[in-house]
């Protein structure tokens, strides 16, 4: 059988298929090697999204461990091996669970009133650490309620706000509840707070030895309008603290060595401020000495892939060899998230590396070899042994091998071409699968939000389905991506729609002197976030474009900045002024001060919940259009915020896919194309 037979017994991706998507994620060794466990997310039948944990043995076999309408996640192995805590909404709110991992009913262990957000174990195992939250009045003690169905009319109070960061886009109103880290006895479940402080806490770690907690926490005076977190040093015996930054950046991912003599993180200075690349700090606690051992190289650690298979699976923080001789650490490069080994004395190296995304990540205690989450742009998602001394790989799961055998995907082919000052940009161009010798293809341009993220090699499903659909994707990594060294994800600040525009727009036009089955006649354009607003400013600055869908769109950064959830400061750090200091400048970079230019008809999508990029938004924008009398639809997504395509209720997903290829097709296919 020749290829062209093999693609033919295949067909295209449809929207639909995101249902049968599974994400693989979040692997973690057992503590003797032989086991590990992970979690896989997927949609199910009656369209909620479920996720359990899964097993892998040394014998190659994979069994489901937890089963059930849950939401089970974050599986950890206790130091013994003997029992797996995990995170489960199972009796309402997600909580705190242990499962014996030689069989048995899982045993739920906190009744938090508001919840667990993450934990970690203690090195003997006796107890655990969690995080949770309080109310004004809540104490630790208060036990988890039943939720409530409906409130009634009589019961409604009014929603007193005093401070500037009260409303989140993943939280909702914060409604002044506090962070609190608690101890929680593995046995009898006694509970014990550990701090209690109005206050935002991030990452934390116990020392090998069980004495110390590490955490980083925003202790300013202002924390709304001071961005910098710290790590604060707990004695567990003694409940003393010190702060050991002290102010001096932002720092995240902590990880103790495994001599407890040094302490990892991920942070930055804020040197430029949301633009700041990632880097590596060791702290020495005896010395009091600090460490930045990727000072010289210029990449930015962590997962920045912007996707909608894997986006909220956490990227692994920093992970210290056996022998205390470095770390390993993920970094994200020219379109890729690979492993690289930074050694404490010597050079930086990859040790899992590739055109793919890697999402995930665990080390075997022997040091010599690790399981890696693996997606690429044709490859949904799998767990990978690898080894560490040649990075050889073998997959371990097909989750997602039925779907895999029956859809032909595109794939994405990269190339870099020169903006209009001569920066080098990286592109990838996908073909239609099924296009014939000859035949041209309507173009969608895809452009990501951030703009401080990346595209790249990913598994993509809405760029499956529009290739499918026979439309060429093309997507970029304009001036402002991560990706490419601290001055390039540097350059978009304060220059919204100048060379970032040409950056895209330059691409365009490389794209159709490359590759010769696009249909210059017929191109689209379509974003969200960021990618929303550079939409919005394209098609008020170019009539090129036959269609266009903007999505969750900033239209007016002098709304903008008093509406979403980070305008206050956002706006300031990106476009360089407040509304007092600069209106002008704000309505220079606002694309609805060109909605007169816009001929090209725009879908306008959002979301009603949506607290980063509020409705009004997109409001403003088909209001003026409307009077305009230009061609636009307004869809409104209701209950749903930010992150509707990543993560957002899986029907209302599937009627944004929708809309967008109705409109793509209708424009660049039907009458109109």
């Amino acid at each position: 059988m020749n290829n062209n037979e093999h693609l033919t017994k295949r067909r295209g991706m449809t929207a639909e298929d995101l249902l049968r998507l599974r994400s693989v994620r979040d692997p973690h060794y057992a503590p003797d090697g032989t086991r590990v466990v992970f979690v896989e997310k997927s949609i199910d039948e009656e369209n909620q999204y479920r996720s359990h944990l899964y097993m892998w043995t040394k014998d190659g076999a994979v069994r489901p461990w937890t089963f059930g309408p849950w939401r089970d996640t974050k599986p950890r192995f206790s130091p013994n091996g003997e029992t797996i805590a995990f995170l489960s909404d199972r009796s309402g709110r997600t909580q705190l669970w242990l499962l014996p991992t030689d069989g048995g009913e899982a045993r739920q262990l906190t009744f938090f009133k508001n919840g667990v957000r993450d934990y970690v174990w203690s090195p003997d195992g006796t107890f655990l650490i969690a995080l949770t939250t309080l109310g004004d009045d809540e104490t630790i003690e208060d036990r988890e309620e039943p939720e409530k169905a409906e409130v009634k009319r009589a019961d409604l109070k009014p929603r007193v706000v005093e401070r500037l960061y009260y409303k989140s886009d993943a939280a909702g109103f914060l409604d002044g509840k506090r962070a609190v880290l608690a101890r929680i006895d593995a046995l009898s479940g006694k509970i014990e707070a550990l701090t209690g402080r109005e206050e935002e806490i991030g990452s934390f770690a116990i020392s090998p030895n069980g004495r110390t907690l590490a955490f980083v926490a925003n202790r300013n005076e202002d924390p709304d309008t001071t961005f910098t977190r710290d790590i604060i040093l707990l004695d567990l015996e003694k409940k003393t603290e010190m702060n050991l930054t002290n102010g001096c950046g932002t720092f995240a991912s902590l990880g103790w060595s495994p001599d407890g003599m040094k302490l990892a993180a991920i942070g930055h200075d804020l040197a430029y401020l949301g633009a700041t690349i990632h880097r590596l700090y060791v702290f020495e606690l005896e010395r009091q000495t600090k460490r930045v051992l990727t000072a010289d190289w210029d990449a930015h650690l962590g997962d920045a892939m912007v996707g909608d298979t894997h986006a909220d699976a956490k990227s692994p923080g920093p992970i210290w060899a056996s022998d205390g001789s470095g770390l390993y650490v993920t970094a994200s490069e020219r379109g890729r998230v690979n492993v690289y080994f930074v050694s404490l004395d010597g050079p930086i190296a990859p040790v899992v590396e590739g055109d793919f995304h890697l999402y995930g990540f665990t080390v075997h205690p022997n040091g010599r070899q690790a399981v890696a989450a693996i997606s690429s742009p044709t490859s949904i998602g799998d767990l990978y042994a690898v080894s560490l001394a040649d990075g050889t790989k073998t997959r371990l799961t097909r989750a997602n091998e039925a779907l895999e055998n029956e859809v032909v995907f595109a794939d994405a082919k990269p190339f870099t071409y020169q903006s209009t000052d001569g920066w080098e940009i990286q592109g990838w161009i996908m073909k239609p699968p099924e296009l014939g010798e000859g035949e041209k293809a309507p173009l969608v341009v895809e452009i990501h939000g951030g703009p401080h993220a990346m595209y790249g090699f990913t598994f993509f499903h809405e760029w499956q389905l529009l290739a499918s659909r026979g439309y060429a994707v093309l997507f970029t990594n304009p001036r402002g991506s991560h990706g490419y060294g601290q001055s390039f994800v540097n350059a978009v600040r304060g220059d919204y729609g100048g060379m970032d525009y040409e950056d895209i727009m330059a691409g365009v036009n490389a794209a159709l002197n490359r590759f010769d089955f696009i249909d210059k006649e017929r191109l689209g354009v379509t974003g969200g976030s960021y990618g929303g607003f550079m939409t919005n400013w394209i098609v008020g600055h170019t009539d090129r474009f036959k269609a266009a869908v903007t999505q969750r769109s900033i239209s007016n950064w002098l709304s903008f900045s008093g509406v979403s959830d980070i305008g206050y400061f956002f706006t300031k750090w990106e476009i360089g002024c407040d509304v007092w200091e600069d209106a002008e400048r704000l309505w220079h970079h606002s694309p609805l001060k060109y909605v007169q230019n816009i001929r090209t008809p725009l879908l306008i999508l959002h979301s009603e919940r949506d607290y980063r990029c509020p409705i009004e938004q997109a409001e403003q924008l088909f209001i003026a259009l409307k009077r305009l009398g230009r061609e636009t639809k307004l869809v409104r997504f209701p209950d749903a915020n930010h992150d509707l395509s990543r993560t957002g209720s899986p029907a209302l997903r599937l009627e944004r896919l929708r809309h967008i290829v109705g409109w793509f097709d209708h424009y660049l296919k039907g009458p109109f194309g």
